[in-house]
């Protein structure tokens, strides 16, 4: 559920009691840890921290216009979410918190993109910060570069082209059918 708010505050006021409590306490733990270089605003509907286009102005290859996402944080229909891509995508961090959770012993309520959580006492904020201080702007860059670039994308593409043949021959093979 995007929200239609132009900013940070106007975000915030728009939310429930509850979750606005919730989401200020992992927003101030997301501002104490975050490492120089990022920004906070509004992205995609959500409070976003990003890589400004001013240390890479290339932006987010989805949508060029958008500075690189890092973090972000929101409020959805059933639940409220982090959503981390700084630690999607580096697999030693992103193995490193899972590792951490675990030794909390709350429940990780985890998506391919987010963590979800009902209220505050679900998440760690402590391990929610260490995992945000982990990922200097230099170091999400590299990454980020890394799984974007064509030559590692080769392989991706080509399954994607024999899907699509095999979907093409099902789909004619279908058609001739009575």
């Amino acid at each position: 559920m995007q929200s239609k708010a132009a900013t940070v505050a106007q975000y915030l006021r728009e939310l429930p009691d509850e979750r606005r409590a919730a989401i200020k306490a992992v927003r101030k733990t997301i501002r104490q840890h975050l490492p120089d270089g990022y920004k906070e605003g509004m992205q995609y509907g959500m409070i976003g921290y990003y890589v400004p286009h001013k240390l890479y102005s290339a932006g987010y290859h989805c949508d060029p216009s958008q500075p690189l996402p890092f973090a972000h944080l929101a409020s959805q229909k059933n639940h409220m979410a982090i959503y981390l891509f700084g630690m999607y995508a580096d697999a030693k961090i992103e193995k490193w918190f899972r590792q951490q959770w675990e030794k909390t012993g709350k429940r990780l309520d985890m998506g391919k993109s987010c963590i979800r959580f009902r209220k505050l006492d679900d998440l760690p904020l402590e391990l929610i910060g260490q995992s945000i201080g982990k990922i200097p702007v230099e170091h999400l860059i590299r990454q980020y570069e890394a799984s974007v670039d064509p030559a590692r994308r080769k392989a991706p593409q080509k399954r994607a082209k024999n899907i699509a043949a095999k979907k093409t021959r099902t789909k004619k093979r279908s058609a001739k059918k009575p």
